[in-house]
């Protein structure tokens, strides 16, 4: 596949954990960082609580699933609009596993998609259901993962 053109990302990954000692041992520092970039505000990060993280921060496993979640709803907005498929509402319950190895390391199984779609008319649903098997193929983190992501929508009429 010939690439047209090529996108960047520039981020920054700022940790503000160090709490005097530095990492001096595996209980001595926080796992607290910021994400940064420039225009968006900044997105305070940890690691998994069970990872020693802040529960009340994001957490990187959690930003993956996000990430195929957006991707798989802006790519299927897109094809609604080209197939006159009125949307009027979406939400996404999200769910990734991901399985842990005796070493400590890990990887992502697999991530379900469970997309609730509202479209204005009964004769949108069949198009807007079938849409979601076409969005795969596009969305650009879908087709960068090495594990499958399911997809289980519902559409009703509203």
């Amino acid at each position: 596949m010939e690439t047209a053109e090529v996108h960047t990302y520039d981020v920054t990954v700022t940790w503000t954990g160090d709490e005097g000692e530095g990492t001096a041992t595996y209980r001595s520092y926080r796992r607290d960082h910021v994400v940064s970039a420039d225009g968006p505000p900044d997105l305070v990060g940890s690691s998994d609580p069970t990872l020693r993280g802040d529960g009340s921060r994001w957490n990187p496993e959690q930003l993956l699933v996000v990430s195929l979640s957006q991707c798989h709803m802006l790519w299927y907005l897109h094809l609604c609009a080209l197939n006159d498929v009125v949307v009027t509402g979406y939400v996404d319950a999200a769910h990734g596993e991901m399985a842990m190895n005796d070493d400590g390391s890990g990887q992502f199984e697999a991530v379900t998609l469970r997309p609730q779609v509202t479209v204005t008319d009964p004769a949108m649903v069949e198009r807007a259901t079938a849409l979601h098997a076409d969005v795969p193929a596009l969305c650009f983190i879908a087709r960068s993962v090495n594990f499958p992501v399911h997809h289980e929508p519902v559409v009703t009429v509203g």
